[in-house]
């Protein structure tokens, strides 16, 4: 894990998909989602956290998204994630988090702060490895 490390989950929600949020939202039944509600954009951006970038074993500390424009439905959405800092003293990682529609417009971006119990060890091998190639 380095910075400049990224991981993408490329999804387009469905009309099905928006009826199933809106039934376990509990919106009325008659409600109408013309695009993808905000929350299940910060879904995929825990997706990668906890599955792809850091990985398993993150836990999520803080988040902040910035919602530039509606998320049109069907259409498909590319969320990504990228390392922008490492702390290994504090086993704390800085990410910057974006999403972007098929035209690679941004709907939304921000940060997300993780700590990852084993930051350090990643970093301390892939040193011991280049400091063992160079002698």
């Amino acid at each position: 894990m380095k910075v400049g490390d990224r991981a993408s989950i490329t999804r387009a929600y469905a009309a099905a998909d928006l009826a199933l949020y809106r039934d376990l939202a509990g919106l009325p039944a008659d409600t109408v989602l013309a695009h993808v509600p905000e929350p299940l954009i910060g879904g995929l951006f825990s997706y990668l956290l906890g599955a792809e970038l850091p990985g398993f074993g993150t836990n999520y500390l803080k988040q902040d998204l910035r919602f530039l424009r509606p998320a049109p439905a069907d259409g498909p959405l590319t969320a990504t994630v990228e390392i922008t800092r490492i702390r290994p003293d504090k086993h704390l990682v800085d990410l910057a988090t974006t999403c972007t529609d098929a035209h690679g417009t941004l709907v939304c971006d921000g940060r997300a702060l993780v700590l990852v119990k084993d930051v350090g060890h990643g970093q301390q091998r892939q040193e011991t490895k280049q400091g063992s190639a160079d002698a």
